[in-house]
């Protein structure tokens, strides 16, 4: 069937490939609808690899997904054909020491679409696990679906945070995972968070919701901002969510006396840590990777109506023009926090 493969660092195609097809009394057969592009196909598609994670063999990409379900295997209890879901896209053995722990997400033999060497979903159908698919309301769109599984990695953060009810929070970082986390933080209890970033436009758009103050620390210091929130105590959460080596600089500066910090962010080379600063203030420090048993939570976020991912949509292309959404992606235009690219009616 049609898909669209990287077929090399810097080399996309559509075109037919085979995939595994068969459904097991386990699974559903699922018509892909909406897919977004996320950072990391993104980063596979312009450098080939992700730390280990090497493209030696044609990928299919993509990996933020809902659809339809079309046929359900013969165990199947939860799900019927015709319903619309969304789906984790990483498949631990849950036989495993860490999915026994309940942190399959952590688990060494997970299979996690569009990560080397396990196609994604950027084609017409998979057939997925239906322990890992989620139906979704009807008061919630496909396209809002697909942005369950970013927004799933913004639910682990706030959950990791150990939120209490009026924290005030920073995010350092206002691409897709750093808005998401914002919201995710003001969902879990939040009085209010300040998010920072360079970008503008990204700002402008997370400003919009109540409760997100947007620092453009080109124009603003960030630690002064969090200093006359808090009467100089602090914040009690700092999110790290941009990746940046720099972001670590002064970091314990914006965070209270055992206030806690959350690392959401994957930098791509060593940063500076200053110890003796977290010692000093006694800093809980917390590390998140993907999500673990909060899909479910998210959708009925979105469902209730407390949390709207909607504005965070930029743009949406058909699946023929998917290889000029991958394009545009990688030139990581400004005001861009989440193209879509829809393959169902």
């Amino acid at each position: 069937m049609q898909a669209l493969v990287l077929e090399r660092k810097g080399e996309l195609a559509i075109r037919d490939i085979d995939l595994p097809r068969d459904v097991g009394p386990n699974d559903v057969r699922i018509a892909i609808h909406t897919v977004g592009v996320c950072g990391s196909d993104v980063h596979y598609y312009t450098h080939g690899a992700i730390g280990s994670f090497v493209v030696r063999d044609p990928m299919v990409l993509g990996h933020e997904a809902a659809g339809t379900v079309t046929e359900i295997g013969a165990e199947v209890k939860t799900l019927k054909v015709g319903d619309r879901v969304c789906m984790e896209p990483g498949v631990p053995n849950m036989a495993s020491r860490a999915s026994k722990l309940g942190i399959y997400n952590v688990d060494p033999d997970v299979r996690f679409w569009a990560t080397p060497p396990i196609h994604g979903v950027l084609t017409a159908e998979v057939v997925h696990p239906a322990a890992f698919t989620y139906k979704l309301p009807d008061n919630v769109s496909f396209a809002e679906g697909a942005m369950i599984e970013p927004f799933a990695v913004g639910m682990q953060a706030a959950s990791r945070a150990g939120i209490a009810p009026g924290d005030v929070a920073v995010v350092i970082g206002c691409g897709p995972i750093g808005i998401m986390t914002a919201i995710a933080a003001l969902a879990g209890g939040c009085s209010r968070v300040i998010i920072s970033d360079l970008s503008a436009p990204k700002l402008a758009i997370a400003g919009q919701y109540a409760g997100i103050t947007s620092v453009n620390i080109t124009e603003a210091s960030l630690a002064e901002t969090v200093a006359d929130a808090t009467d100089g105590w602090g914040a009690d959460i700092v999110f790290e969510a941009s990746g940046s080596p720099r972001a670590y600089q002064g970091i314990f500066d914006l965070l209270r006396p055992g206030g806690t910090l959350v690392l959401v962010g994957l930098p791509v080379e060593p940063v500076a840590f200053d110890i003796p600063a977290a010692i000093f203030k006694e800093a809980h420090i917390e590390t998140v990777f993907r999500y673990a048993n909060n899909f479910d939570r998210a959708v009925n976020l979105i469902a209730s109506g407390k949390v709207d991912l909607k504005p965070l949509i930029t743009d949406t292309y058909a699946f023929a023009d998917s290889i000029a959404a991958f394009e545009r992606a990688a030139k990581g235009l400004a005001e861009d926090v989440k193209l879509q690219i829809r393959l169902g009616d």
